[in-house]
Parts: structure tokens; C-alpha cells; sequence
């Protein structure tokens, strides 16, 4: 029993730390594109991305997932892997090529559609190929995932990045291909990725079974609404941001700015919630085999509480030093000579503080699912994600006119609030759980109140040490109302700091 825990873990920390580095190496490529394209170009391809990854969903149908449970229990009975790989792989092989041809075909009237111009068409139509070649990726995937193979998992998944960068910068810079740049580098990157998983290939043959692919529907387009409903609370404000009139534009930022602008700027500066994403992610991958291995422990309920407590007040902290700091950093001139973001982005600044909150929100939701997952009662979670889809779309269209980039910005803090509010009923519902409620909204008032102050205050401090200086009191301010809060959970971080400083 230890052993296979051991290997759980193991795999879990190469799938996670794949993941993480994967994110981390794709973040190089957003002061590449800031610096290079112009914000009009960065809005046509933050558009597109968005919709890539819905059309990803759409693309493998849930195949990824109902494969990975048709094969296990293929495996269990000693069948023939061999066919169930080759009809998976020939079923997303066909519809994805179909798909593609689709969306080739009917480039200029889908680009009309995402409110780009007819001469957009052609990066929808380098899109249509991206897709084809990720989908064509998802059954070696889930195979090397189904064989414990984590490590050519990760090594095919990184490399694929790494592929991406490098060939972005050469087509990029000295090359100067522009946005075409951009999306014949994610190619290539998905290419890559392909190549290193042919090994996985030899287990292929001409071969459709029709009863298994039945099979693998009936389980897999279920996670498709779901899908989709999880990806629109996070994208489906770069759709409706680009369909702002220019009057509103005008009004609140300006002339000089097109829809498109507006949308490049937004995606650049909202990358930055990368500081807070990255955490959860790490997080995330420790905490939900942590929680279904411990959840009948006699002491998980005050377990589950300290935890809850510890990694909020961690991401609300990380959340105030990202909304001080964050914009000093993109406003510093890096040797004289460059911008992680050109100035042209910085009106976008004022929306950061509302993308690190709803992070605090994700980080609450993440906690509450150990609730829902425990006891089984996943069917709740369909109603939790569109909860929050469905506040996002109606706040992006209430808030976007009046306030373009920081209504947006306020629309995923809505969307994720709701996520989090329903979470937390159903899982505490299934599993009744105390948690410090109190006090994390006290200290959740606490940095907001803050961030105010701070904003407040900046103007009145000159640029440079004693504006670090406020910032830096505010946040030994708020780590000291942190640690009063929350004492217990305070002495076990520095008992865990000084016992590792202690092995050291």
C-alpha cells in the first residue's frame, strides 16, 4: 500500500513540476510579444488563443478522459489494447482533420464572428492547424499517462514549449515574421511534441471498433459542456471585450485604440495572474491526493481547517505584494533600453488587483472540493462551474461598457466568487467541515482595505525607495494582523521553516 502511495506521489510531482515549467517557459513569450507586435497584433492573437482552447474541448470531445477509463478497464479483462488505442487515435484523427477543414474553409466568416477583420482569416486558418496537430496529441498523451510512463510525459510536454519559445524568438526577432510569427511557433511546438511521442505509436494499427468508440462517447461528451462552461469563466471576457463600441472606447481610454487593443492590452497585462496561478497549480497537485488519503484520519477535520487557513493567507499575501509590486516591475526601463510591457499597455495596470483576487477565490474553491470529492458527489460540480460561467458572461456585459478593461477584470472576480459560494454549499453539505470564516473574510477585508491605503498614499511618495518603503510597512503590516489572526497555523510555518533550516 506505501509503495503505491509512493509511486502516486512521484508521478504527481513530474506531471505537476512538467506543468509548472511548461507555464513558466511560455510567460517568456509575453515581453517578446509586447515589444514586437504591435497591441492591435496582440489582441487578434489573444482572441484566437481564447478560442482555441474552447475549440480544443470541442475537438477531443471528452475522449481524452473516456479513453483513460475504457482502457483501464480493458487492461483489467486482458483485451486488446492495441484496438481500443488505434480506434481512439482514428476517431480523433478523422473528426479532427474534418473539424480543421471546417474552419479552413470557413476562415473569413468565423473570423466575422470573433469581430475580427476577413483579413484575420488567415490566422484562423494557421489555428485550424494547431488544433489538428493538440488533438492529435491527446491519446499518446493519455497512453504515456495510463502506462505510468510521467517522465516521457514530461519530457514530450516541455520540450513542446521549449520548441515554441525558441522558435517564436528566431521567426520573431531576426526574422521579423510577426503575428504569423506567433502561430506558426506554436506549431511547430506541437509538432515537437508529436515527434517524441511516436514511440507510443508501435501499438497502432488500421483497426475501428465501433462498440468501443460507442463506448468511449457515452462516457467522454458529458465533460464537454463542463469543459467548455470551466473555460469560458477564464476566457469569456476576451469575447465580449472585443465586441466594445468604440465610443466606449474612446470615453474611457481615449482615441487611438480599436477593440483589438484593447483585448492585446488586456491579455498581456492578465498574464501576469501567472504569480498566483502557478502556486495554486502547485498546490492543487499536492492537495488532492493529500486529502483523499487522509480524509478518514481522526484528526483530517482540523487538518483540512489549518490548511484551508495556511494556503489562503498565503495567496492573499502573494495577492498584495502582486498588486504593489507587479506594476513597478512592469514600469521599470530594464537597462535603459527596454519594457517588460511598453507604456502603450500600462493603462491596463489598474485592472491587476481584481485578476490576483479572484485568485484568493480559486484557492478558497480548490480547499472546499476536497468536500465534494470525498464523498463522491462529483454530479454537483457541473452546477458549480456554470454558476460561475453564467455571473461572468452577464457581469462582462454590464461591466465592460462602463468600465472596458477593469469591468472585465471585475466580471471574473464575480464568476469566481459564485464558484466559490457554491462550492462551499454543496461541500459542506456532503461534508460538514468548520473553517475559520471569520477571521479569513476579516483578513480578506483587511488587504483590501490596504491596497486602498496604499493607492492612496503612493502619490504623495516619489518614485523609487520611499515608495518601496510604504509598500514594504504595508506588507509587514498586514503579515503582522496575519500572524495575530492566525497564531496556530503562524507557529507550525516556522516550526516547518527552522526544522528544514535546521537539516541544512
Amino acid at each position: 500500500m506505501f509503495s503505491k502511495l509512493k509511486l502516486l506521489f512521484k508521478d504527481t510531482v513530474i506531471y505537476g513540476s512538467s506543468t509548472i515549467l511548461a507555464r513558466s517557459l511560455n510567460y517568456l513569450l509575453v515581453p517578446l510579444y509586447a515589444n514586437k507586435l504591435t497591441t492591435f497584433d496582440n489582441g487578434v492573437q489573444t482572441i484566437i488563443y481564447a478560442n482555441i482552447a474552447l475549440a480544443n474541448v470541442i475537438f477531443s470531445y471528452g475522449l481524452e478522459t473516456s479513453y483513460l477509463k475504457v482502457a483501464s478497464d480493458s487492461a483489467d479483462r486482458d483485451s486488446d489494447e492495441t484496438r481500443l488505442f488505434s480506434t481512439a487515435f482514428l476517431a480523433l484523427l478523422l473528426t479532427s482533420t474534418v473539424f480543421s477543414l471546417i474552419i479552413v474553409f470557413f476562415a473569413p466568416f468565423i473570423a466575422g464572428l470573433i469581430e475580427l477583420s476577413a483579413e484575420d482569416a488567415e490566422f484562423i486558418r494557421y489555428a485550424a492547424l494547431i488544433l489538428l496537430l493538440d488533438t492529435l496529441l491527446v491519446i499518446p498523451f493519455a497512453e504515456l499517462r495510463l502506462k505510468r510512463k510521467a517522465v516521457h510525459f514530461a519530457v514530450a510536454r516541455v520540450a513542446g514549449v521549449i520548441a515554441v519559445v525558441i522558435s517564436s524568438i528566431i521567426l520573431i526577432v531576426p526574422l521579423h515574421a510577426g503575428l504569423q510569427g506567433v502561430f506558426i511557433g506554436q506549431a511547430i511546438g506541437s509538432l515537437a511534441s508529436f515527434l517524441l511521442v511516436i514511440p507510443v505509436f508501435k501499438k497502432f494499427r488500421f483497426f475501428f471498433s465501433s462498440r468501443k468508440f460507442r463506448e468511449m462517447l457515452r462516457i467522454g461528451l458529458p465533460y464537454v459542456p463542463t469543459g467548455i462552461a470551466g473555460l469560458l469563466i477564464h476566457l469569456i471576457d476576451r469575447n465580449i471585450l472585443i465586441r466594445i463600441e468604440p465610443s466606449e472606447i474612446t470615453r474611457i481610454y481615449g482615441e487611438g485604440y480599436q477593440a483589438s487593443d484593447i483585448v492585446g492590452i488586456y491579455g498581456r497585462i492578465a498574464a501576469f495572474g501567472v504569480i498566483l496561478q502557478l502556486f495554486i497549480q502547485v498546490f492543487r497537485f499536492a492537495w488532492q491526493p493529500f486529502f483523499l488519503q487522509h480524509s478518514k484520519d481522526p484528526d483530517a477535520p482540523g487538518i483540512f481547517r489549518q490548511v484551508m487557513n495556511i494556503s489562503t493567507l498565503v495567496v492573499m499575501f502573494l495577492a498584495l505584494a502582486a498588486t504593489y509590486f507587479v506594476p513597478d516591475i512592469v514600469r521599470c526601463h530594464y537597462a535603459g533600453k527596454f519594457y517588460l510591457l511598453p507604456p502603450r499597455y500600462w493603462i491596463g495596470l489598474s485592472f491587476l488587483p481584481w485578476i490576483f483576487l479572484s485568485y484568493v477565490f480559486d484557492m478558497v474553491s480548490t480547499n472546499l472540493s476536497a468536500g465534494i470529492l470525498i464523498t463522491g458527489n462529483t454530479r454537483c460540480l457541473p452546477v458549480v462551474t456554470f454558476s460561475g460561467a453564467v455571473v461572468t458572461a452577464v457581469s462582462c456585459w454590464l461591466l465592460i461598457p462602463l468600465g472596458g478593461m477593469d469591468g472585465a477584470a471585475m466580471a471574473i472576480v464575480a464568476g469566481t466568487l459564485v464558484m466559490c459560494l457554491v462550492m462551499a454549499r454543496y461541500s459542506l453539505k456532503f461534508y460538514p467541515l468548520e473553517y475559520d470564516w471569520v477571521k479569513l473574510c476579516l483578513l480578506l477585508v483587511a488587504g483590501i482595505i490596504l491596497a486602498l491605503v496604499q493607492n492612496r498614499l503612493e502619490p504623495a511618495f516619489s518614485p523609487g525607495a520611499s515608495s518601496v518603503a510604504l509598500k514594504s510597512f504595508l506588507l509587514a503590516l498586514y503579515f503582522l494582523f496575519s500572524f495575530v489572526m492566525f497564531r496556530e497555523e503562524a507557529k507550525l510555518l516556522a516550526a516547518k521553516i527552522l526544522n528544514r533550516s535546521a537539516r541544512r
